[in-house]
């Protein structure tokens, strides 16, 4: 596993995650129709053309999903219960086809979990970036992480 423990995770700690990913027309047009979403801003480019952006946009929803898995190698591959929420979230500049995304985060604060003795609780702020250090969104995470002493017991 190369996700973290919950004693692995210290707050400020900030991680800069290694693999990026290049959204594609295919990926925008796929998740929107796959979510019912027809917003032209997405997926119609004649209509998309004619707003400020001068051309569609990738849907901020998938942007959120991308940057959360870009962050899973790190962080919670194997080392996670559940994701318990996700707040604040903003969009403060456009994804377009063909940007690459990269992902960061930091812990804000973490607490031992006062139900689950094998969990703790860890608030994550990620960023999703263009190579540019353009923002194309920015959220907090609240994750239930195994304990390192649970993962022993397990074995």
């Amino acid at each position: 596993m190369s996700g973290k423990f919950y004693e692995e995770l210290e707050v400020g700690q900030r991680f800069r995650h290694a693999n990026g990913r290049t959204l594609t027309e295919m990926d925008n047009t796929l998740f929107s129709m796959l979510t019912m979403n027809p917003q032209p801003l997405h997926t119609n480019a004649d209509f998309a053309a004619k707003t400020p952006f001068g051309q569609r946009i990738v849907n901020g929803l998938f942007t959120l999903g991308l940057v959360t898995g870009l962050t899973v190698a790190d962080l919670t591959d194997g080392t996670i219960i559940a994701n318990l929420g996700y707040d604040k979230v903003i969009h403060p500049n456009p994804a377009f086809h063909g940007d690459t995304i990269y992902a960061e985060s930091e812990v804000l604060e973490k607490r031992a979990s006062k139900s689950r003795p094998e969990a703790g609780i860890v608030r994550l702020k990620h960023w999703g970036k263009k190579p540019d250090g353009t923002v194309v969104v920015e959220f907090e995470r609240t994750v239930l992480f195994l304990r390192r002493e649970e993962e022993k017991r397990r074995r």
